[in-house]
């Protein structure tokens, strides 16, 4: 799967991020709206990681997807 079906399918997909990243509210998922810059920027604020890491989280996520 890539990121535009996830961007286009966003709604279905707001759970299984939630599940993987537990930290995330509701809000932070609208606001994200399936933008990915805007997911990293949301783990990085929640989490304190690193661009890098949470970049490679996303795509390992995506992978699983």
């Amino acid at each position: 799967m890539n990121w535009n079906q996830i961007e286009g399918n966003w709604e279905q997909f707001k759970g299984k991020v939630q599940s993987e990243w537990g930290k995330l509210s509701g809000d932070d998922l609208d606001v994200v709206a399936g933008n990915r810059k805007q997911l990293a920027g949301k783990l990085q604020e929640r989490y304190g990681k690193a661009q890098e890491e949470v970049e490679r989280e996303i795509d390992d996520w995506l992978a699983r997807h």
